[in-house]
């Protein structure tokens, strides 16, 4: 900078710069008027008077104002650089711009940050990271040489450089409040979501954060393409060990050594039964707060068509919902057209109970034990009267000393719908009963040529080249209808009239049953333990809910690659390797198109010994615990709402209350609230060997990153 005739806009000075002023000196040590002169009447006329008062208020002496104002070449440019990677034991209230107070003894890591309008989010959050005891020893340390300044995913170091420059101010010997100013500057450059002085959320901030110092501080400078094989048969143990590799081999840093584990992911088929699993990064777990607004229903949709096999669904409506709740859920997971409509029906005892029609039925008279077929249909323009296909299977009775066939109900009804007051034929039975059944063949070869029908006098047979079943159409006084070739008129006065489909022993194999036999109830999952009236919600519960096996939302389809479709698995998360530091959000935020809501649960979270050994899925010797030592808190609601952080100083053993530029001791009972919003826990006793504590020194890092 030393063409003086460039704008600020030219030298690309950012708003809350620091800079250094060099002041020259002539062969004798006088100082160089043309420099003087030049920046006398501009800065030091009219800064000196708030320099003066500055330091008489902070306790320096005019010995240091001249220090700072006539520096030495010593403070040359290489400062800017060499400021940001000073040792622990560093004066750093002797660089220019962290005037502070120095009271000797006195204990480190106890310094507040100012609250520069609305960003008391993110002193929570940067106070937490701060007092991480591996990220406190690393970013003391020289960690200059583990920046990525080529990561097109980073920010050149200049993240990483800002929030460690903000470290060591902050467990610099001086209880005087930092300005986080230069490093809300720099967040704001790098994620515009947090520029402007609204209110943010932490949690997102912390998110942000650590993906991006990891990116900045990445010691892998080209990433390699790695794709993971299919299991094929191998252990799980082999296959994670490969994930974590080909994960490690493009993402390694020390937020990876001390932030990062590893979930096993499970995912099912709903159709064909396919399993997929795989092995992925976790940076923090996302717990939710067990409550009562919403209900997930299970349901399995049959198409009247024969375009589809039967698909079950699982959706989520609010608890007090009606019908057309769940209708319209269905709806947008199955992708209903407008020329079809959807009916719900009550399935016992293998037959149609109950059919629901009314939209505005509550949902809470369907209990969860009951099971629910939804049959897909076409849009009539007329009231529509309804078909009811009901299996029966053939069972060999060996009573009276003889041996005769009986049939006997089984699996899930079909449904087919005819205008009312149409005639039918038996020809159209047949044809019903094709389309829906076409589907269900195990042989897809047979699924279009199993459908050639023939008729006897008594009773109707449907033949298929290997296969037949037969069909008897039952009248509402229960009597068979036999001429059944003829025009069959459909009873107005039956729910829904019902046509038996019997299957032989023989035929039954020809078809898929898992289509048939298993309509799961409306809501069956192995709850946690109860917790009685005023017991509080425990973190274990929250981990428990958050690890249970559920389907995927419909907007989060899964393309299945053996039916070459989008559907709906299930999926099952299981912890499979741990890190050093486990961040834990509590989801107390929940959002929909028209309202914002926060709760305000209380739970019961561990201070020492969290014990996640029965969770983790990869059964290894050593015992997997956890001792908290920070928590980011949230108060209020979600319009007005103010942050803070309890810290637990280690070496002191003591709690302290981070408020904005407020810090005070606490007892350990004040750390759980109501307000707890993020947690942050440090593992205990023998490491796993799974990661690294993030001591490892910056030389051994580099030599290991080099090879790549």
């Amino acid at each position: 900078m030393d063409n003086l005739e460039k704008t600020l806009d030219d030298a690309n000075i950012q708003m809350d710069q620091d800079i250094l002023v060099e002041v020259t000196t002539d062969a004798n040590g006088s100082l160089d008027g043309a420099c003087m002169s030049s920046i006398q009447e501009d800065y030091f006329g009219s800064a000196s008077t708030y320099l003066m008062t500055d330091a008489s208020k902070s306790g320096f002496s005019n010995e240091n104002l001249a220090s700072l104002c006539y520096g030495s070449r010593s403070y040359s440019s290489s400062l800017m650089q060499s400021q940001y990677l000073r040792s622990s034991s560093g004066d750093l209230d002797n660089v220019p711009g962290t005037v502070g107070v120095t009271t000797r003894g006195s204990p480190s890591g106890l310094t507040g940050l100012l609250n520069l309008g609305n960003t008391c989010f993110m002193n929570s959050a940067v106070q937490c990271l701060v007092h991480t005891p591996e990220f406190a020893r690393y970013f003391r340390e020289d960690y200059h040489c583990e920046i990525n300044w080529h990561n097109p995913l980073g920010m050149v170091g200049e993240l990483a450089l800002a929030f460690g420059e903000l470290l060591r101010k902050l467990w610099a010997p001086s209880r005087t409040p930092v300005s986080p100013r230069p490093f809300k500057t720099k967040l704001s450059r790098f994620a515009p979501q947090f520029s402007g002085y609204n209110q943010h959320d932490s949690q997102e901030l912390l998110a942000f954060l650590l993906d991006g110092l990891h990116e900045d501080l990445n010691r892998v400078k080209h990433r390699p393409y790695l794709k993971s094989k299919d299991a094929e048969g191998r252990s799980d143990e082999e296959v994670a060990d490969e994930y974590w590799a080909n994960h490690i081999a493009r993402n390694d840093s020390i937020i990876v050594d001390v932030c990062q584990g590893q979930y096993k992911s499970t995912l099912v088929c709903p159709v064909c039964g396919k399993v997929s699993v795989t092995f992925d990064p976790f940076m923090y777990l996302s717990l939710p707060l067990q409550f009562a607004s919403t209900r997930s229903m299970s349901v399995v949709v049959f198409t009247c068509d024969g375009s589809a096999p039967p698909i079950p669904y699982t959706v989520s409506v609010p608890k007090q919902g009606r019908c057309r709740d769940l209708i319209q859920a269905l709806s947008n997971a199955c992708s209903l057209r407008n020329e079809e409509r959807l009916l719900i029906a009550e399935i016992r005892n293998h037959r149609i109970h109950l059919i629901l029609e009314d939209p505005v039925l509550q949902l809470s008279t369907i209990k969860d034990d009951d099971h629910l077929a939804v049959y897909r249909l076409p849009r009539l323009e007329k009231r529509a009267s309804y078909v009811q296909f009901v299996h029966r299977r053939e069972d060999l009775d060996l009573g009276n000393n003889s041996s005769s066939t009986s049939w006997k109900p089984y699996g899930v009804p079909l449904l087919a719908q005819i205008s009312r007051n149409e005639t039918v034929t038996g020809s159209d039975i047949h044809e019903m009963a094709r389309k829906m059944l076409v589907p269900m063949f195990r042989n897809h070869v047979a699924q279009h040529s199993a459908v050639q029908s023939s008729l006897s006098t008594r009773t109707q047979s449907y033949h298929t080249d290997s296969s037949k079943f037969q069909l008897q159409l039952i009248d509402d006084s229960n009597t068979v209808i036999e001429q059944t070739d003829y025009a069959i008129r459909v009873p107005q006065s039956s729910v829904a009239t019902v046509i038996f489909v019997n299957w032989s022993k023989l035929d039954i194999k020809k078809l898929n049953t898992n289509h048939l036999e298993h309509l799961p109830e409306v809501f069956k999952y192995a709850p946690p333990a109860k917790r009685t009236r005023g017991e509080p919600l425990s973190l274990y519960a929250c981990l428990d809910a958050f690890l249970r096996e559920e389907p995927l939302v419909p907007e989060e389809m899964w393309y299945c690659p053996r039916c070459k479709e989008q559907r709906q698995a299930s999926k099952k998360l299981d912890l499979w390797r741990l890190p050093e530091v486990l961040v834990i959000h509590l989801k107390r935020f929940s959002f929909s198109r028209s309202t914002k809501h926060k709760l305000e649960t209380f739970v019961n979270f561990p201070i020492h010994d969290l014990d996640l050994t029965n969770y983790i899925a990869n059964k290894i010797p050593q015992r997997q615990t956890y001792e908290l030592y920070a928590v980011s808190n949230h108060y209020g609601s979600m319009a007005s709402g103010h942050y803070t952080a309890y810290i637990k100083l280690l070496d002191e053993n003591r709690w302290y209350n981070f408020d904005d530029s407020h810090v005070s001791a606490i007892n350990e009972e004040e750390v759980k609230s109501g307000a707890a919003y993020v947690l942050f826990y440090r593992r205990v006793g023998e490491a796993d060997g799974a990661a690294s504590n993030g001591t490892q020194s910056c030389v051994k890092r580099s030599r290991r990153s080099s090879q790549r």
